[in-house]
């Protein structure tokens, strides 16, 4: 584990990213996968190879940021945030006489998650003739899938849970790809951010917290328990009273901010915060 440490400080120090808190077993996996692609024999041999390769950097940043995603992923979550989440959200604005609705996606990967917010505030904003404001912030620290997602192209195994009508109205086929409306995409902002910096709670382009509601999806578990802590903390103060979070299927609060939060269903890890 001591090579593996070495790599990931001189990750950090040459390309500023900062592995440190991801799981161990996940590290020295992501590092063998590279050491077979390689040829190098071990992890020290493969350290040499780095400093002198820095196109390995690249790659070796690639096998980090592993990025499954698709729209509409666990449908189930998507139908409870727009048949229980979004009028309960839409009502409270009306009472504060608020327009503005403000969502994060952090790890956003290719951008299929803060679409998919996106169609359905749209079919809900047509449905309620509303014209509040969406600001919608996706982050990601994979510059390349940032740029993928900015592009709004994919392939169809993003697009399979997309009901037809969904598809029809907000995507265009183009040989095997499946072009993503401009309108929608203009929803969506994205941006590199480190969900381990400790400089800014949230992403900067957001410039203040106060979101409605928040996604960490299938993010939190690539993590050390102590950098959770750390993530779920942001996250929480992120939140405004009352905003929701939108966790994996496999992620659970940590005890620190438990009590501050309530789980809203039993049918998926979605919760509010209330202190």
């Amino acid at each position: 584990m001591e090579s593996a440490k070495k790599i990931i400080n001189l990750l950090l120090e040459k390309r500023g990213f900062d592995f440190t808190g991801y799981r161990p077993a996940m590290i020295e996996r992501r590092i063998q996968s590279r050491l077979r692609n390689t040829n190098c024999k071990d992890q020290e041999e493969y350290f040499s190879f780095l400093n002198q390769n820095t196109d390995e950097f690249d790659h070796l940043i690639d096998a980090f940021t592993i990025n499954v995603s698709r729209f509409f992923r666990d449908s189930l979550t998507f139908d409870y945030i727009s048949k229980i989440i979004l009028p309960d959200l839409f009502l409270s604005k009306d009472h504060e006489q608020d327009n503005n609705l403000r969502i994060w996606s952090a790890g956003c990967s290719f951008g299929e998650e803060p679409y998919s917010m996106a169609i359905i505030l749209k079919e809900f904003l047509k449905k309620e003739k509303s014209t509040k404001k969406i600001n919608i912030f996706a982050t990601d620290i994979d510059r390349k899938a940032l740029a993928c997602a900015a592009d709004g192209s994919y392939n169809f195994d993003s697009v399979k849970d997309v009901k037809f009508g969904i598809l029809k109205e907000y995507f265009t086929a183009e040989g095997n790809q499946f072009l993503l409306d401009p309108e929608i995409q203009k929803t969506v902002h994205f941006s590199f951010y480190d969900l381990l910096d400790k400089k800014h709670l949230s992403p900067p382009e957001s410039i203040f917290g106060g979101f409605d509601l928040v996604l960490c999806r299938n993010v939190l578990i690539y993590f050390e328990p102590e950098h959770q802590k750390e993530i779920f903390r942001k996250l929480h103060k992120s939140l405004k009273v009352n905003g929701y979070l939108i966790l994996g299927e496999a992620e659970v609060p940590n005890q620190e901010i438990f009590h501050k939060l309530k789980r809203e269903t039993n049918c998926c890890k979605i919760y509010r915060k209330i202190g």
